[in-house]
């Protein structure tokens, strides 16, 4: 098998798929492996080309590669889906993975360390808790609304009504009990998303980018972390807009015939990621509304001719993109440049020998 180029690796649960090629392009391999001889089979090929498609064991599976002196690739899946023949199978999958690491403009991801999947890990794990405390307050109030007894959505409220639960007289003696086992459940859920949350900011003052990112308005330390864990390579990107593009922030392209047509926002990529800039977004126009911003007069212009929501997702494209430059060049984040919401001036203090205010003086960078 020393005439092996290039290998495709379908992979699942229990079964590996291999399927090589040499260097005129034929099939020499096509073989079933079993999870566990999956290393063993190839410690015992010299170096070459491995491609997989990119999923959470994938990283895995390339690093032991790379041990072994192989030259691991990572395809992302939809691109590797218009290389699938009619009859989809394992071992048309294997054919389509090595197909598609042949061509010169295939972009491919780049392979994370142990320690980068498990600050993936934290963030994960944080959102799980959330969902899982949204899920148990609905349900706390849920119940309660039964007897009667309403409270206003939110983490603050639940507290309240568990003890106004447990004083009524009306509830029966059972329902306070289980009542009683859901306040236990929601207290021990906050004390572990509390040390999630420590953890987390331990990592975020330990990541240089991560700091860095989160100086930009709407970003802050949660988006700073996602943007360097799920995003650790921002060279893969040409510019700017692919990398919003690849966030799903951009609109879906139908153009032919020299006419233009935009459709709907494509939603491709990473929810967490989009959903974290989109709610910054929408809570910097919030500000904006409410007269506690200087926006500049792009933004300006845009929260008045647009609907907030559309306005919120164009903020969030335009975000991405200075988090791209910034993760690219290794630049800080200034808020003159960046032309978001402009730096608030400072007036200079009274002068009390004067006896009159001094005039305001702009000392803020940018200002004339």
């Amino acid at each position: 098998m020393s005439d092996i180029i290039r290998i495709g690796v379908d992979t699942s649960k229990s079964v590996f798929q291999l399927h090589g090629v040499d260097a005129a392009e034929r099939p020499v391999l096509r073989k079933k492996l079993r999870r566990r001889d999956f290393l063993s089979f190839f410690a015992q090929l010299p170096p070459t080309k491995v491609g997989l498609e990119a999923c959470g064991g994938s990283h895995h599976w390339a690093r032991e590669l790379t041990a072994l002196g192989h030259e691991p690739k990572l395809l992302p899946a939809q691109h590797v889906r218009p290389y699938v023949q009619r009859n989809k199978n394992d071992q048309r999958d294997s054919d389509a993975v090595c197909e598609a690491m042949s061509r010169p403009r295939m972009s491919f991801v780049r392979i994370k360390s142990a320690e980068e999947q498990a600050a993936q890990m934290l963030m994960t794990t944080r959102q799980r808790l959330i969902d899982y405390r949204t899920q148990l307050i609905n349900t706390i109030r849920g119940h309660a609304a039964e007897f009667g007894l309403t409270a206003a959505k939110g983490p603050a409220h639940v507290g309240p009504l568990l003890a106004r639960i447990a004083e009524d007289g009306t509830v029966p003696a059972l329902a306070k009990e289980l009542f009683a086992i859901h306040g236990d459940e929601y207290g021990r859920l906050k004390l572990e998303l509390r040390e999630i949350e420590a953890k987390l900011k331990v990592w975020h003052r330990e990541n240089e980018m991560s700091r860095r990112l989160a100086e930009v308005d709407a970003i802050g330390p949660i988006g700073g972390c996602l943007l360097a864990v799920k995003a650790p390579d921002p060279h893969a990107f040409g510019c700017g807009r692919d990398f919003a593009a690849w966030m799903g922030l951009t609109p879906k392209d139908h153009s032919t015939a020299g006419k233009m047509r935009l459709g709907v926002i494509t939603r491709a990529g990473d929810e967490a990621l989009r959903r974290t800039l989109v709610v910054g977004a929408t809570s910097v126009i919030q500000q904006v509304n409410k007269g506690k911003a200087h926006p500049s007069p792009w933004l300006r212009d845009l929260v008045a001719r647009k609907p907030p929501k559309l306005a919120a997702v164009a903020l969030a494209n335009k975000l991405a993109r200075i988090a791209w430059k910034l993760m690219v060049s290794g630049e800080r984040y200034d808020p003159a440049r960046a032309g978001i919401v402009s730096p608030r001036p400072r007036v200079a203090p009274c002068s009390r020998r004067q006896g009159r205010c001094a005039p305001p003086t702009a000392v803020a960078s940018g200002q004339p």
